[in-house]
């Protein structure tokens, strides 16, 4: 339902890109003032979903007693800056998502849930060293094989990105281990082996959170 808005939305940043810069100064005063209320619009929505994000989240709590992957104990998820986290990681806004889930893990070190956002998010934002310190951190504590699977196939994404396909490839394969239908780490062994195509991280981990 928001395709028509969003496509109408580009449609005028298009046309301000376009005019812009070869525009008089009162034409150019025009097209600031449409830049400016596309701002506004776009605040407004992100704001209106995060709000949405927010109810989303208490009702999935109640509904499902926590995350199928982590301790049905997360007091952590009632945080505001989780909330927003989690909204602002759904609009791929993983800037900001890195943001409040740094706030979450100085209240709650300990929670493996908001430090697999953060490291997701980091790694969408390649930065990987970041995003490799957290997982490190997640692995050992995790207990669901799945949970392992997903940090291991992340790690070998790491490794490709640093060059070193052996290693990455020895992670793709203890993913599959941990669990055998997942398809993530498959795919990725297949663009180690024939060195093209795209990493596939996150895809089935999104869902579970």
């Amino acid at each position: 339902m928001f395709q028509h808005v969003f496509a109408e939305m580009n449609h005028m940043l298009d046309e301000i890109m376009k005019h812009y810069p070869t525009a008089q100064e009162a034409q150019k005063h025009q097209l600031i003032q449409k830049w400016n209320m596309l701002k506004t619009m776009s605040d407004g929505i992100i704001d209106e979903w995060l709000s949405f994000e927010e109810k989303m989240g208490e009702f999935r709590q109640k509904a499902e007693a926590g995350p199928a992957l982590f301790s049905k104990e997360t007091p952590e998820m009632e945080l505001h800056a989780f909330v927003r986290g989690q909204g602002y990681f759904r609009l791929f806004m993983y800037r900001q998502a890195v943001q409040q889930f740094s706030q979450v893990i100085r209240s709650y070190p300990d929670s493996l849930l908001a430090r697999m956002y953060l490291a997701m998010a980091h790694l969408y934002l390649e930065e990987t060293e970041e995003a490799h310190r957290h997982f490190i951190w997640i692995l050992p504590l995790a207990t669901s094989q799945k949970l392992k699977a997903l940090i291991y196939n992340a790690l070998g994404c790491i490794a490709v990105k640093h060059g070193n396909t052996v290693r990455a490839q020895d992670f793709f394969t203890l993913s599959l281990q941990c669990d055998p239908t997942l398809p993530d780490p498959l795919m990725n062994l297949k663009v180690c082996q024939q060195n093209r195509g795209q990493l596939q991280y996150g895809s089935q981990l999104i869902s579970l959170m």
